[in-house]
């Protein structure tokens, strides 16, 4: 049976606005083949499909070439795939999505079109510019500035178009951006018309340069921007000086780099974009099972037999539970045990599981879960499961108050090797990071032995953000000073008070 080709619009920069039925096709996908232009982070959503990257960059000897993108697609759904062409903004604006879909056709290939934001709508928007306004335009025209093999650039569909409306917004222009604004002054556009240029629209690296008509290409080549680039022209340009609004936030354009695993950064990195930042995942710890397996899966047999089940993080929660499954066994089996957490994370990871917390700690440390524990009695039995390293700090005072605590290693974690250290310095001395943002004592730790010698020097370099008092108590040890520390301790909080340092 022939399988199903996807054409899937990825959106603009900005990973976060691809469509919910996007999304949920990814997710099912066996195979991807992307552009160059859609957001390394969707591939996340398909973490078990075979990944093609067939983008195609102008000048490149090795850029995917159009008839075998399409051949790929046809021979992949007939071999029974699931496949999804990736494709940046939406498949049909100027995307050759309508190609391949007829290709599918001809071939007798099942497919679904799935749109997309277009990126000139997006990147304007993003720069604070909007392209129709009742008082300024009521009319736009988007149009490609580049040609269709074969076929000369002719100047006079250019003058034509000067007058017929009153917003112009060209994409792959900038090759010919001086050819394209004179032919639309000699078609009667006004030099002073405002103009301007959006390179990298919706992302966190976005530049955006205001000028005129007659003016915009000699700056746009001395400030050397280039594709990706959508060119504006009309007098809704003007409206970018009141209402711009993604490149004002105090973390746009900051490249904030998280030391944790993958999966645990993922989150972060999505709540990082939202503020106009750049996030720079780069793992230095790897979390892996514990020394004492059978000690955890014992704890989760006997979970029914405890008064409370404590968790200190997500990863905590994600263990144990991973402990039932191979036991066949679900959330049931903490029968009447109460269960407390040290913050909304670890919360949402229980909820997740059908699981409700009976405590959340106000102060997301150990000594905050303990507090809040012993507030509701801490009952005979406690078992905490935690991180191998993790400080013991609760299990001391809930016995000191009288309870029976086993503390379960339910994880450890462990440093990366030596390669990615180099990794990691280079990120520092080529100035690629502004901020490391420390979500744990391990992250200090790990990432202090993986810069060895040269740790203190290089983590001067950039400014340190912790999540709280003990991390930045851990960095202090290290003879670091964290410029930020969080009031809340959580990803937010921690972003809400660099926000307030940058401002």
């Amino acid at each position: 049976m022939p399988g199903k080709v996807w054409l899937v619009g990825a959106g603009p920069g900005d990973p976060g606005l691809i469509t919910a039925r996007g999304i949920e096709v990814l997710s099912q996908a066996d195979v991807v083949l992307h552009d160059a232009l859609s957001h390394p982070a969707l591939l996340e959503l398909c973490p078990n499909a075979e990944v093609r990257d067939v983008g195609k960059r102008f000048g490149e000897r090795y850029s995917a070439r159009q008839d075998s993108i399409t051949e790929q697609l046809i021979a992949s759904a007939r071999a029974g795939k699931r496949v999804v062409r990736l494709k940046g903004g939406d498949p049909f604006m100027f995307a050759r999505g309508s190609e391949e879909a007829e290709e599918l056709a001809r071939a007798g290939i099942p497919f679904e079109v799935v749109p997309g934001i277009s990126a000139p709508v997006a990147a304007s928007a993003y720069a604070g510019i909007s392209l129709t306004h009742r008082d300024l335009s009521s009319s736009v025209t988007f149009i490609t500035g580049s040609d269709r093999a074969g076929k000369e650039w002719s100047p006079e569909a250019w003058k034509k178009l000067a007058t017929a409306t009153d917003t112009i917004c060209v994409l792959m222009g900038m090759r010919r951006i001086e050819e394209i604004t004179g032919a639309i002054i000699e078609g009667g556009r006004a030099g002073t018309t405002p103009a301007a240029v959006i390179q990298w629209g919706a992302r966190p690296e976005q530049r955006v340069l205001v000028s005129t008509l007659e003016q915009i290409a000699t700056e746009t080549r001395a400030a050397g921007l280039t594709n990706p680039a959508v060119i504006l022209i009309g007098d809704v340009v003007k409206l970018r000086e009141e209402i711009r609004w993604f490149d004002t936030q105090p973390l746009f354009g900051k490249r904030l780099l998280l030391p944790r695993p993958q999966a645990q950064a993922r989150g972060s990195a999505g709540a990082i974009r939202a503020r106009g930042a750049e996030p720079v995942v780069f793992p230095v710890i790897e979390i892996v099972d514990p020394p004492d397996p059978e000690r955890l899966a014992r704890a989760a047999r006997e979970l029914g037999t405890y008064d409370w089940v404590l968790f200190t993080s997500a990863n905590g929660v994600e263990r144990l539970f991973s402990a039932l499954d191979e036991l066949e066994l679900d959330a049931r089996a903490f029968g009447g045990a109460r269960v407390g957490v040290i913050g909304p994370k670890t919360a949402e990871s229980l909820r997740q599981r059908g699981l409700r917390p009976d405590v959340v700690a106000d102060e997301f440390v150990g000594e905050g879960l303990a507090r809040a524990v012993l507030a509701r009695g801490a009952g005979r039995r406690v078992l905490l499961a935690r991180a191998l390293e993790a400080r013991d700090t609760l299990p001391e005072l809930l016995r000191r108050a009288g309870a029976e605590v086993d503390v379960v290693a339910a994880y450890r974690t462990r440093g990366v090797d030596a390669e990615r250290g180099r990794a990691f310095a280079e990120l520092i001395e080529t100035g690629k990071v502004d901020v490391i943002l420390f979500t744990s004592s391990s992250t200090v730790d790990s990432v202090v032995s993986l810069l060895g010698e040269r740790a203190h020097e290089l983590l001067t370099r950039v400014a340190l953000a912790s999540i709280g008092p003990i991390t930045s108590r851990t960095l202090s040890v290290h003879g670091l000073h964290a410029q930020v520390t969080a009031e809340r301790y959580t990803v937010e909080g921690l972003l809400d008070a660099l926000e307030h340092h940058f401002a």
